[in-house]
């Protein structure tokens, strides 16, 4: 799908897991020929404002978002919130207590790399991370990667630093019909990022009652999917009033195969969700 004019709802700067800053992706963004874009790092809106004059130079539509760490029956699921007050007290507090999660579970997972062979320590996963970036496993990964034991993130994931690998640690999620709420109340729209990728850890049940909580839409058209999902998920979305998205979940060179742009959400369903935000 072309990316011009498109609007892509899902994309990482360097203040979570991306490799481009705020500005440099909204710059990359503009190349690409999108006219609205997203920011959604990953549990921080530290990079809005950096997007944000970056947007009014380019000429770009920025849609101000999060990609929220939750969870469900003990697995991840990860929750898309838009255009939500950033200073609302419960989710201030819900993402200090998400990122103090993901700072705590650092040394843990060093320690276990070390005994395991792979010697690291927190410095070298903070000389892998830009500055202010919120710390996570991509910059493990990235430690990794520089000390020469992977090639590249993915490898570092499917072998060391995912469920079962020797360097997994979990860490706190909020619970996903919580984190529904909160960013509903807060005035944002909230849309569950790619459900069916990787793990599925979300059935037709949960979204159904997630929708009557106050879930907005559901992320349709994703790398992850099949041509399949896209096409069950698409239909799901139909029957339960919940806006349908298209996103590149865009790294930068922190992940490949998804280039800005690479799927985009219809503009009716895109004007959708502006409604469904307070």
């Amino acid at each position: 799908m072309s990316a011009a004019g498109g609007i892509d709802l899902h994309t990482h700067s360097t203040r979570s897991d991306g490799t481009a800053s705020p500005a440099e992706l909204v710059a990359q963004a503009a190349e690409a020929g999108l006219s609205v874009v997203a920011l959604t790092d990953h549990d921080t809106t530290a990079g809005w404002d950096e997007a944000a004059a970056a947007a009014e130079r380019h000429g770009v539509e920025l849609v101000r978002g999060i990609e929220m760490s939750t969870e469900l029956r003990g697995r991840s699921v990860h929750l898309l919130g838009y255009l939500f007050d950033p200073d609302h007290p419960p989710l201030v507090a819900e993402l200090e207590r998400i990122l103090a999660g993901r700072e705590g579970r650092l040394p843990a997972m060093v320690a276990r790399l070390t005994d395991a062979g792979y010697e690291l320590t927190e410095a070298d996963v903070l000389a892998a991370a830009p500055s202010g970036a919120v710390l996570g496993r991509p910059h493990v990964a990235d430690a990794l990667v520089a000390r020469g034991y992977v090639g590249h993130r993915d490898e570092a994931f499917a072998t060391l630093l995912g469920p079962g690998g020797v360097g997994y640690v979990p860490r706190y999620g909020t619970p996903l019909e919580d984190a529904v709420r909160i960013l509903t109340e807060a005035g944002g729209a909230t849309v569950v990022a790619h459900p069916w990728g990787r793990a599925r850890a979300l059935q037709p049940d949960d979204l159904a009652r997630l929708s009557v909580l106050g879930l907005a839409g559901v992320e349709v058209d994703h790398q992850d999917h099949t041509p399949e999902q896209r096409a069950e998920l698409g239909s799901l979305a139909r029957s339960m009033d919940l806006v349908a998205t298209g996103s590149s979940d865009f790294h930068g060179t922190g992940k490949t195969d998804h280039e800005l742009g690479v799927n985009t959400t219809d503009p009716a369903e895109y004007a959708r969700l502006r409604e469904r935000a307070r």
